[in-house]
């Protein structure tokens, strides 16, 4: 930058020198940036007076004290102007073009400064800009997770009369694709818009994730307002991109997941080291609703009451913390999550439900869990809807709200890490007395290669992992990091007068990181059992009774399944 400002500067003074038609004129030179001025200034340099004058038709150069009269006229013969000292008189015709372009000069010079005040950068969290008084900032950042399922047990029972088969089918898809922009503004004020091209079956609306503004009060109190996850479980708080399997647990999926965790609302935060906690009070997600959502609102509008503008609501919140902490790689996290969901169910004015006879009918709520794969996640378990009827029909039911309640437990302790969470959630509304639906889960993990896992602070979860020796070609000592797990699965959606089946599962996961921002995963899964009896979905039902559960006695079909990943973000 100051060669380009040197070079500005020259020539500035090369055309003051050149005019045909220049006039006396006094230059500054500041001393620090090297521009040129017209007018004396703080930290400006006399260069020395420049004058032509044009008395007669043969330029005169007005005489030094060192020249005598004869001396100047013989000098008027060559068009050579000559600085003057500040003692002597100096003629000035006419001085706007030359103060003009010295005036352009620094124009110019002031714009490169500007330039010079926005930097970029490029590292394992994405694309960055920002302003050097930290002002503003934007940030660019996306993933893509290619993705393959192949079942290599796949034994339910046969499918009957018009029904489709009751089967898992292997492929490949992409799981997600999503594509954000986030950054700050005056310091104190941070924003996220994130959109997935893989959800909704590419509804519009559907496909936003992330979507809100975030006031931060200090560093670690903060307000948002928009589109954001519910603050609910120790799993769904962790990036997909950090998750130890390929898909979180059946419970989480099924009960924050499967409803569309990111909704439109409020939310608080509180976070330190050593313990967080999120509140939100929150409606419905954005747009559309997701194609994974569980609600069955069979007239697929952003609201549940058919579209008049009566969504459902939740109040929501989690605590969690570090009660025993040595370092960032020996602790303890425990944490807890509630939550209260109102859901609406749209009827007729003559009581009748709308959409009675279709799928979900006229709004409530449906819970469903897939056994962990990736591609394709077809309803393993389902408890339908759990409103129907109408309103003078004495054997109707409908779901007025949902309770959650979360207990999640994390152990590190160098490589070595162990993860377990307890979820239920309770059903309230016409028809129902006390049911409830719980899940549990727990794996445990070690890397290979020494990493320990990294923990989020305002998250309370998982972050991303830096491979002690990122992958290098053609280098023994560059492999990078090498992870491997094994857990247990289990949910039940079957209490009192809810019949949505239960199942339960063993998983076992190798994981590669040859870089921050690069992961490759493989998974296999086994169900160790599929109980569908009684449920009232035909499809859930098929799930019973396969030639494994016929020759060995079980109430299950067979199925095991081999998973891969992989996840590039910046």
């Amino acid at each position: 930058m100051k060669s380009l400002r040197f070079i500005l500067a020259t020539v500035a003074v090369i055309n003051l020198c050149t005019l045909s038609n220049a006039y006396a004129l006094d230059l500054y030179v500041d001393t620090k940036t090297k521009q040129i001025f017209a007018e004396p200034g703080p930290g400006r340099v006399h260069m020395g007076s420049y004058v032509k004058e044009e008395k007669t038709e043969t330029p005169k150069i007005l005489a030094t004290p060192s020249q005598s009269p004869v001396e100047s006229s013989k000098k008027t013969e060559s068009a050579e102007l000559m600085p003057a000292r500040k003692d002597q008189p100096i003629e000035v015709a006419d001085k706007s073009e030359t103060v003009r372009l010295a005036e352009t000069v620094s124009v110019l010079e002031e714009r490169v400064k500007e330039v010079e005040k926005i930097h970029g950068t490029f590292d394992d969290r994405g694309l960055h800009w920002s302003t050097k008084d930290g002002n503003f900032s934007v940030s660019l950042n996306g993933r893509i997770q290619p993705a393959s399922q192949y079942n290599f047990i796949n034994d339910p029972a046969p499918a009957t009369g018009s029904n489709l088969p009751y089967e898992f089918n292997s492929g490949m898809n992409i799981r997600r694709a999503r594509l954000g922009v986030e950054g700050t503004f005056y310091k104190i004020w941070d924003y996220k818009f994130e959109y997935d091209f893989s959800r909704g079956n590419g509804s519009v609306g559907s496909g936003i994730t992330d979507a809100y503004v975030r006031l931060n009060h200090t560093n670690e109190l903060s307000y948002k307002v928009g589109s954001f996850k519910e603050p609910f479980s120790l799993e769904e708080a962790a990036s997909n991109r950090y998750l130890t399997f390929i898909e979180r647990h059946m419970s989480v999926n099924s009960f924050v997941d499967n409803p569309n965790t990111y909704k439109t609302g409020i939310g608080v935060n509180y976070a330190v080291q050593r313990w967080q906690t999120g509140l939100a009070f929150q409606t419905e997600p954005i747009g559309a609703w997701s194609a994974a959502s569980t609600s069955v609102n069979a007239n697929g509008n952003q609201s549940r009451n058919n579209g008049s503008g009566d969504t459902g609501w939740e109040g929501i919140g989690r605590v969690t913390g570090r009660p025993w902490m040595l370092d960032e790689t020996k602790f303890v996290h425990v944490g807890i999550s509630a939550g209260h969901t109102d859901v609406n169910t749209q009827y007729r004015a003559d009581g009748t439900m709308v959409g009675e006879g279709q799928t979900g009918g006229g709004g409530g709520m449906a819970f469903f869990a897939f056994p962990g794969t990736n591609v394709d996640r077809t309803n393993m378990l389902n408890t339908g809807n759990l409103s129907y009827g109408a309103l003078n029909d004495p054997n109707r039911r409908r779901i007025s709200s949902y309770d959650r309640f979360g207990a999640e437990y994390w152990f590190v302790h160098g490589p070595f890490s162990a993860q377990a969470e307890y979820l239920r959630t309770n059903i309230n509304g016409t028809g129902y007395d006390g049911e409830h639906l719980t899940g549990v889960y727990g794996f445990v993990s070690y890397f290979l290669t020494g990493e320990s896992k990294p923990y989020h602070v305002r998250n309370g979860a998982a972050n991303r992992l830096k491979p002690n020796r990122p992958f290098k070609w053609g280098s023994s000592s560059g492999w990078g990091a090498w992870e491997v797990a094994a857990g247990y699965d289990y949910i039940d959606l079957n209490n009192g007068v809810i019949k949505g089946g239960k199942a339960d599962m063993v998983r076992m996961g190798l994981n590669w990181y040859p870089h921050s921002n690069v992961k490759f995963q493989t998974n296999i899964i086994y169900m160790l059992d599929i109980n569908t009896a009684g449920t009232p979905t035909t499809n859930t039902n098929g799930y019973s009774g396969g030639a494994g559960a016929r020759t060995h006695g079980w109430n299950n079909g067979d199925f095991a399944s081999f998973l891969t990943q992989a996840t590039i973000d910046f």
